[in-house]
């Protein structure tokens, strides 16, 4: 195998590692344990099809393959930013199924009363430990 230049070498090599890097992230997406790294291998797939574009741009000459590289850039951004809003709403509509549930802290663990009390009684809402934090700082 013969290269006539340092650059067809690299575009050569850039794209063998691409591909093995693509391989393992499809690996990850199928395989992966969580939801989670699923979306994180997804994010990746994104980057190495940037990197594809690239590349492939080098070889052509096209100047165009830059904007194409930039759109899915900016695709790419957006559906992982809502990939994790999903798994944060999903993460809320799971804690209030199980606060509707009658789920109970142990004897001990709630206010102090010895009583037992429901678990979204038990600990104090998101926004109010925000106004605590506020009111610290507000000094």
């Amino acid at each position: 195998m013969v290269f006539d230049s340092f650059l067809d070498l690299a575009i050569r090599l850039a794209l063998a590692m691409l591909s093995m890097s693509f391989l393992i992230t499809v690996i990850r997406v199928i395989r992966g344990p969580t939801l989670p790294d699923r979306i994180l291998a997804l994010d990746m797939l994104v980057a190495v099809a940037i990197g594809f574009i690239a590349v492939i741009g080098i070889m052509t000459g096209y100047k165009l393959y830059l904007d194409i590289a930039i759109a899915l850039g900016l695709v790419g951004f957006l559906a992982t930013v809502a990939f994790a809003r999903f798994v944060m709403s999903r993460g809320a509509i799971e804690a209030s199924g199980d606060d509707q549930s009658g789920a109970t802290v142990p004897a001990g663990a709630g206010a102090g009363d010895g009583k037992s009390a429901s678990v979204a009684d038990s600990s104090p809402s998101y926004a109010s430990q925000a106004e605590e934090k506020i009111g610290r700082t507000e000094v």
